[in-house]
């Protein structure tokens, strides 16, 4: 009867010491640290506008070809290089079938990687459809042609050149939203209607605003195309004065495959320009700094290059 009775007790008594033991000993679980994800030193960025024309060759013996060509070269070395757009990524029209036919065999193979921005010519359709339709999400949220996006330390910003009155008051709005939230040491912003140009088309006063809100927040670069050349200009301030130290250093690259065109209207502000040469304009942007150069394709000899630093 004591050994059933010491028995009993000692089995009513072990669970309970079990869990004192184990309680004792707990150690709570450590949280997870969250992950901090570096951003690249760098960033290279490839850019030109006015580009698939395949109304009298095929889109391989394009010009198209050849520049995508350029790039392809760089991309297949560098995993986070990106692609810009400048608009017209078509010809004549912006048709489905001109993306289907001649983009899409030359620029459209590295599509994923790319930065559209829109032009009159993609406008040529009715709301520039096509050119929605292909580029899908990459071209931005509501059809509306304008977005922001980071790339390592840059602030890149892709805007529309071919807004109704309306419209590019909302894409100020957006702008003006946009640069006060996000200050940056460094910022890009590109599209199709260059502020300033010796082409044919000349001075685009439609993106002076645009150009005034960017001055004003000291952004680094802007890109565009519509003239059918390589231009690149002096630092300039929002009235468009040369500003060495707090301009915007702008470049016009409707160099990517369409048919060069003549250069009617020199301006005193540019620093180099040229009508002769097709190429893409290679942009590596670092963390406080950047660098350019343009890489014209093969059997040219016409380059630019440089560097600077972010305001």
């Amino acid at each position: 009867m004591r050994l059933t009775f010491t028995l009993l007790l000692t089995l009513m008594l072990t669970p309970f010491c079990a869990t004192a033991s184990a309680n004792e000993n707990h150690i709570p679980p450590k949280k997870p640290l969250k992950k901090t994800v570096a951003k690249p030193a760098s960033i290279t960025v490839y850019a030109a506008g006015d580009i698939a024309d395949c109304i009298k060759k095929p889109a391989a013996a394009s010009m198209a070809a050849q520049t995508s060509r350029l790039i392809i070269a760089g991309l297949e070395n560098d995993k986070s290089a990106r692609v810009i757009t400048l608009g017209d990524n078509t010809y004549p029209v912006g048709k489905p079938e001109e993306f289907e036919n001649c983009y899409e065999p030359t620029w459209g193979r590295f599509k994923e990687r790319t930065l559209p921005s829109p032009g009159n010519h993609d406008y040529a359709q009715p709301l520039a459809a096509p050119y929605y339709n292909y580029f899908g999400e990459l071209a931005g949220p509501e059809r509306r042609g304008y977005y922001s996006t980071q790339l390592g330390h840059w602030q890149i910003i892709s805007l529309n050149s071919n807004l109704d009155p309306q419209q590019m008051q909302k894409q100020l709005d957006w702008l003006k939203d946009e640069l006060s939230k996000n200050p940056q040491q460094c910022r890009l912003a590109f599209w199709h209607h260059p502020a300033f140009s010796s082409g044919g088309h000349g001075n685009n006063d439609k993106m002076r605003p645009v150009w005034k809100l960017l001055a004003e927040a000291k952004t680094d670069i802007v890109l565009a195309g519509h003239d059918h050349d390589y231009e690149r200009f002096v630092p300039l301030n929002a009235n468009g004065e040369q500003d060495d130290q707090h301009g915007i250093r702008s470049f016009v690259v409707g160099t990517g495959g369409a048919k060069l065109t003549p250069m009617f209207l020199p301006k005193s502000i540019t620093e180099i320009r040229d009508n002769s040469t097709n190429g893409v304009l290679k942009l590596s942007l670092h963390e406080k700094s950047y660098e350019w150069e343009f890489l014209p394709v093969p059997g040219k000899n016409f380059s630019d290059k440089g560097k600077a630093d972010c305001h």
